[in-house]
């Protein structure tokens, strides 16, 4: 049975249509990816399939007891607790019936202070807590919080004190935690460098219910998800398959659909061709029946659009159209037929052109003894080995947030000195940047006037003209820097950066905030750049698609990696050398249980010989004191008292002392032997 099932469900504000009649399922342990240009209303189907908002019209189907985690792309923490106090919360049930275990055991401590059925109850607790995980809730909370970045300095940090995108982390943590029936996530990326986005792929691939995920990250959908959901101006389609599955289904239902078209369009116009011919002559009968029928099928694609190019007779879709009862004449017809649009309508691309003013040299960069950091800092941020960057190259470079990468790049451009070394360009470069905060944008000016300040000949129609292309349009151009959003911001910079004709792009994180047709577009650009690229990005699809070097910082050892190969080849490296450490750390664990046991066998063995010899000198002098009694006792009896009585008592206490000596002899000639 599926967790959540919708009818015919939409969502509108006024006269704005956000989605209309979506009939969905999610199944138990699906992973379903919502992809869709920003603004199409991503967010607003997951808040509505979250329950926080109410749908327009249609019908939500749950599963009884189901259990929704919501993710939002930003998420508040308002909480004066620490970050361990918050993430705790998410077991406070389980924590009751701990302290209720405990209770328990404190009556069971106290003989007589507990009752057969609080006995029972205690018993089906314990299993229950047990079940649950009670025992190692801790380990898991150290565990997520670990995966997620945090480390355990962090644990005692009053979440006050913690920046939006930690405590957004921490919501996660908390939610993930909670381990709900289903997931709801609104890029649970962001905020997350590679190592911890990876961590998540993981732990979502394993997690026991179901999630919908909203994300631009590319690689992440690939490896975590088995559906995709696209939502688009033309409507809402469903894919099987991870993201690369999606590209391919798409292109082959845009091609097929786009035949369809054609094939009918040309139908359309020799039947049409037919009624020209024989209108006014002796089949004038034949052909407007032909106009008639072809008049129907016109405004029937023009109304239904796709929908009557999906397998349905005329017959069908007569039923489903409203035709009018008049009929076309020829030149109507005519006029129609060559109106009638594609059914593919994608999204207005970014028409982003990445241009080269001149050739640079073959050798681009070049490093020696360098190590990046500040000068007034006691020790540098990371070292690098001596670097060579070749023309038309691509090098990624990757490492944990705040490792140092937007440092480096601004050394490679001479913003900064380096901490010791050199960093050498190659000749005839020209130089492009792209800041990952958009530090170069003013936020005083408009959009057009930033244009101008990059090129101060354009006209007013052709700033425009180009300001479209990267899709800003009409009143858009005069919206200041300062209120535009983050996906606004960062084609600004694209559209200037195109125009410095560079042939080195030192590019941070140039995929931040765009939508995945964005995303598309802009690593099509770059595959064709005839440059050279420096790249800097958490977006693993693009590094892998473009690199052809990894650079990675390792924070741990302060020292840069160099890898040379794609992003995939360098995951099954650093796989295949995991593997080899692991065999390492295992033949050495092997190692060291052999050798421990060896070194407890012998101690034993000598602790045996110890106890052994103490033993034989213990009971050497046990038989030593009994044989003396006994002659004692012998002596005594040959002289007996006149009392019968104690006569009899001497016996048994002679004849116990000689049974003692015999089972001490027997134990001294085993000890001996």
């Amino acid at each position: 049975m599926s967790l959540i099932t919708t009818y015919n469900l939409s969502k509108s504000y006024g006269a704005l249509d956000i989605f209309l009649g979506l009939s969905l399922s999610i199944p138990p342990n699906g992973r379903i990816a919502l992809v869709g240009v920003n603004g199409i209303g991503k967010t607003t189907l997951l808040r509505v399939l979250a329950s926080e908002e109410s749908s327009s019209e249609g019908k939500i189907q749950s599963a009884k007891g189901l259990t929704i985690g919501y993710l939002p792309q930003e998420a508040e923490l308002a909480s004066e607790r620490t970050l361990w106090e918050e993430i705790l919360t998410a077991f406070d049930k389980l924590r009751g019936q701990e302290q209720e275990l405990r209770r328990l055991e404190d009556l069971m401590s106290q003989a007589g202070e507990i009752n057969e059925d609080e006995f029972a109850r205690y018993g089906n607790l314990q299993a229950e807590f047990e079940r649950q995980g009670g025992y190692t809730y801790e380990t898991r909370i150290q565990q997520v919080l670990g995966g997620l970045g945090f480390s355990e300095m962090d644990y005692e940090m009053p979440l006050t004190k913690l920046s939006g995108g930690e405590r957004t982390r921490a919501f996660l943590a908390r939610l993930l935690l909670s381990g709900p029936d289903f997931l709801v996530l609104d890029e649970p990326t962001n905020h997350l460098d590679i190592q911890a986005v990876e961590w998540l792929e993981g732990y979502l691939k394993n997690y026991p219910g179901a999630a919908l995920i909203v994300s631009h990250d590319r690689y992440f959908i690939d490896q975590v998800c088995d559906h995709i959901w696209e939502m688009s101006r033309a409507g809402f389609e469903t894919y099987r398959g991870n993201y690369s599955d999606y590209l391919e289904q798409r292109q082959e239902r845009w091609e097929r659909r786009q035949e369809m078209f054609e094939s009918e369009k040309a139908r359309l116009e020799n039947e049409l061709d037919y009624v020209k011919r024989n209108i006014a002559g002796q089949r004038t009968s034949q052909a407007r029946g032909k106009l008639r029928l072809l008049s129907r099928r016109v405004q029937a694609i023009e109304q239904l659009g796709l929908q009557a190019l999906q397998g349905k007779t005329w017959a069908e879709i007569s039923r489903d159209v409203r035709t009018s009862t008049s009929v076309m004449d020829v030149q109507e017809a005519h006029q129609r037929i060559k109106a009638l649009k594609s059914p593919i309508k994608r999204s207005p691309p970014l028409a982003l052109n990445l241009r080269t003013r001149q050739r640079g040299g073959n050798l681009v960069l070049r490093t020696k003894d360098l190590e990046i950091g500040y000068q007034d800092s006691d020790w540098p941020l990371f070292s690098a080995p001596d670097i060579v960057l070749h023309r038309q190259e691509c090098a990624a470079l990757i490492g944990p947030n705040g490792a140092g990468k937007t440092t480096f790049l601004k050394t490679i451009l001479g913003q900064l000195i380096p901490w010791k070394g050199e960093v050498n360009l190659g000749a005839n470069l020209d130089v492009g940047y792209f800041a990952q905060a958009h530090e170069g944008l003013n936020p005083e000016n408009t959009v057009l006037e930033e244009l101008w300040e990059m090129s101060p000949k354009f006209l007013e129609g052709e700033a425009r003209s180009y300001l479209a292309q990267y899709l800003f349009r009409g009143d858009e151009v005069f919206k200041k820097v300062s209120v535009l959003s983050g996906g606004e911001r960062g084609r600004l910079a694209l559209a200037k950066l195109a125009l410095g004709d560079a042939n080195l792009l030192l590019l941070d994180e140039p995929t931040n905030h765009l939508d995945i047709p964005s995303q598309e577009t802009l690593q099509a650009v770059l595959a064709d750049y005839k440059g050279t690229i420096l790249l800097v990005s958490h977006d693993r699809y693009l590094i892998n698609a473009l690199g052809t070097q990894i650079w990675e910082i390792d924070i741990d050892e302060a020292g840069l990696q160099v890898f040379n190969g794609s992003y995939q080849e360098y995951q099954s490296q650093r796989e295949e050398d995991a593997r080899a450490s692991e065999a390492e750390e295992s033949s050495k664990e092997e190692k060291a249980i052999a050798f421990r046991s060896r070194r407890i066998t012998k101690n034993r063995t000598k602790s045996k010989e110890r106890h052994r010899e103490a033993r034989l000198k213990e009971v050497e002098e046990q038989i030593m004191e009994l044989e003396e009694r006994l002659m004692k006792l012998g002596a005594k009896l040959a002289h007996p008292p006149d009392d019968p009585g104690k006569v009899r008592i001497m016996g048994q206490v002679y004849a116990a002392a000689e049974d003692e000596l015999d089972a001490l002899m027997e134990e001294w000639e085993g000890l001996l032997s």
